[in-house]
């Protein structure tokens, strides 16, 4: 499915292969520098050693994919808005 285009890669899924083959994540995206970052990083540095963040993160990849889009799109209004 996912060779003829059928379905597409989720992010987690991608995440996983990276893993797998040990490469960064930065190697499926063509044009995508290794360690690029935003010109607009307002993150911490260790946002993952942060407990909190950390706990988000999992929490959200155990939604179903169809409703973790959802709440992405509805997390970048907010984050818009704010």
């Amino acid at each position: 499915k996912y060779e003829t285009g059928m379905n597409r890669v989720s992010a987690s899924r991608l995440w996983d292969i990276a893993g797998a083959l040990s490469v960064p994540i930065e190697f499926f995206f063509e044009g995508l520098e290794a360690g690029a970052k935003p010109e607009d990083a307002t993150l911490p540095g260790d946002i993952l050693g942060d407990k909190e963040a950390l706990e988000l993160v999992r929490s959200y990849y155990a939604i179903p994919e169809n409703q973790r889009r959802r709440l992405f799109e509805l997390a970048r209004v907010l984050s818009d808005a704010a």
